[in-house]
């Protein structure tokens, strides 16, 4: 599971205790509530479903997929079906792709959320593999979901505008230089990508 409410406050004073920035920063935020997701491939298809549209729009084809596929949508439950069904159901051509290719991947065997690598990098080559699927969504995956405590998604745009604020830089860092940025605070990234998030509309920051 994701990182706890009480993690995230042991991990966010352990960086804060090295990082005086850190520490006025959540003195003046607080902490950051928990975002935990489900393990499972159910999770990465809800990614799949929300990519680039609303909430709301993402919440009405996920309940339409349900009420077509059952409450536990197997894998083989979507593949059985053509594609005016999914159509139907408010899935684009491109996203039918996209959860074909993870379907396949989680029935036939060749991935199984259980038994990801240990390793971050390795994990994240591993969700890669489905279409779809990039480096960001593999990071907040493993984030909220499995709660590994170093991901450091440099990437997302709010994570890079809110350490700019942080370390109040005269620009937003790119991704490479965010990644370089996050370096000093290893191995507790993920509580810092998480209060990130958490200051990037607190107008206390």
């Amino acid at each position: 599971m994701g990182l706890t409410n009480a993690q995230l406050r042991e991990h966010l004073d352990a960086v804060a205790a090295e990082d005086a920035v850190v520490a006025a920063a959540v003195e003046r935020c607080g902490y950051p509530e928990e975002r935990i997701r489900p393990t499972g491939y159910r999770t990465l298809l809800r990614t799949i479903v929300g990519q680039q549209v609303s909430v709301a729009a993402a919440a009405s084809v996920w309940n339409k997929l349900e009420a077509e596929l059952g409450e536990e949508m197997h894998p083989h439950e979507l593949l059985a079906r053509d594609f005016d069904a999914l159509r139907a159901c408010g899935l684009s051509r491109q996203k039918q792709g996209y959860a074909r290719s993870l379907c396949e991947l989680v029935a036939s065997g060749e991935l199984q959320f259980d038994s990801l690598p240990e390793d971050d990098e390795e994990a994240i080559a591993e969700l890669t593999r489905i279409k779809g699927i990039g480096r960001w969504s593999a990071e907040i995956y493993l984030l909220f979901a499995e709660g590994r405590q170093d991901i450091w998604p440099a990437g997302d745009l709010a994570v890079q505008e809110a350490v700019g604020r942080l370390l109040e830089l005269p620009a937003r860092p790119s991704e490479k230089e965010t990644r370089t940025l996050g370096d000093k605070w290893r191995p507790y990234r993920g509580a810092m990508a998480i209060f990130t998030w958490h200051t990037y509309n607190n107008a206390a920051l």
